[in-house]
């Protein structure tokens, strides 16, 4: 009787082959990334509703605070996965572990790209301030929604099960505004 398959077994390279696959392309690394992907999307959330309350935000004010965020994210990410790597793997870090986490936790830098982009249109009076800010939210709200279905399909679920995924996504984006909105800034 043959031994079970191991589910990784499918990533690996055949016996013989002097390739290595890519162990950044593993599905347990795309999961990592869209974890931090949605981790920065709900943090950004919570800043962008706090400016869009605001009286009298700046373009600067917005701008610094969603990079600021972005790469306060980021760092926080990046040192807690370097201090743990050696207490969980009992070993050094090598260049694999720290390309690992720099490419697992750049989600969290990408995610401030949409506000900071509709933040310089503002300044450059395409649209108010406000405007950019609650499309931002609105579109962070919609990148939740577009994880509940992908992952819904991903997993094999129809149509109707992607889309009550997603659904379930957005309405935990916009609870997670709604606190903020109820919390004031």
């Amino acid at each position: 009787m043959s031994p079970e398959p191991h589910p990784g077994d499918a990533l690996r390279a055949p016996a013989g082959s002097t390739r290595d696959p890519d162990p950044l392309s593993r599905p347990e690394v795309l999961g990592e990334r869209v974890k931090e992907r949605i981790y920065a999307s709900l943090s950004l959330l919570a800043v962008l509703v706090g400016y869009g309350q605001s009286a009298h935000p700046s373009h600067e004010g917005v701008a610094v605070a969603v990079a600021a965020t972005a790469l306060g994210l980021w760092l926080a990410t990046l040192v807690a996965d370097l201090q743990s790597h050696p207490v969980a793997h009992s070993r050094e870090l090598g260049s694999h572990a720290v390309r690992h986490a720099l490419y697992t936790s750049s989600p969290l830098l990408t995610s401030a790209a949409g506000p900071l982009l509709l933040t310089a249109l503002s300044a450059l009076g395409a649209m108010e301030l406000d405007t950019a800010l609650w499309i931002s939210v609105g579109s962070e709200v919609a990148g939740l929604a577009a994880w509940g279905y992908a992952g819904g399909r991903r997993a094999g679920r129809g149509v109707p099960r992607a889309v009550f995924s997603a659904v379930l996504y957005a309405v935990i984006g916009v609870f997670v505004a709604g606190v903020k909105v109820l919390a004031g800034h």
